[in-house]
């Protein structure tokens, strides 16, 4: 009976085993802490989602058929413009510092300027003598689209990102989804 009042030792084999899986887990969590920030970072302070309002040259009223006007994201403050769908370079939630609007028919849509490939900023090529049909043409890798995003030559393989957007209080305005980027 007095044995089973009397204070337990621990034994040198067991100190050492809580030891070693204190020092354990404090080396496992010092490795993991700033796996886990990099996976899951922190928003950056001012960054929110949310339409950006763009200015045009030509009101949408006024846009010919088969034509297509370059728009910026503004940057006051910095902004982009958020990719609704795409393919190859392009995927839903990338940004987009410029797009096109483009009316083909009795639509109007607003592309980004990402070629699908490796991203490099595509230019709208008006039909001439020397280029048989309008197109939007990549300088870097030589693909080429359709007025529609539709790819007419590669290497592209897929079409470009359309862009959501809405018509602005006035003709000569859009509100396109995009994000202030907070800095």
């Amino acid at each position: 009976m007095a044995d089973a009042a009397a204070p337990r030792r621990v034994t040198r084999r067991t100190f050492l085993g809580w030891w070693l899986a204190s020092l354990m887990t404090a080396t496992v969590v010092t490795a993991v802490a700033p796996i886990l920030v990099f996976l899951w970072p922190a928003p950056p302070k001012g960054q929110k989602k949310g339409p950006l309002l763009v200015s045009l040259d030509t009101p949408l009223d006024q846009l010919q058929d088969g034509t297509a006007t370059k728009i910026l994201a503004p940057t006051s403050p910095n902004s982009a413009f958020i990719m609704a769908d795409g393919g190859g370079d392009n995927s839903p939630g990338d940004l987009a510092f410029g797009a096109f609007v483009v009316k083909t028919g009795s639509t109007v849509e607003v592309f980004a300027q990402n070629c699908s490939h490796l991203g490099c900023s595509i230019s709208f090529v008006p039909a001439s003598d020397t280029h048989p049909e309008t197109s939007f043409d990549c300088p870097c890798h030589g693909s080429r689209f359709h007025m529609d995003g539709s790819v007419l030559h590669g290497p592209a393989a897929y079409p470009l990102s359309h862009l959501t957007w809405k018509q602005g209080d006035s003709p000569n305005q859009i509100q396109v989804d995009g994000i202030v980027l907070g800095f």
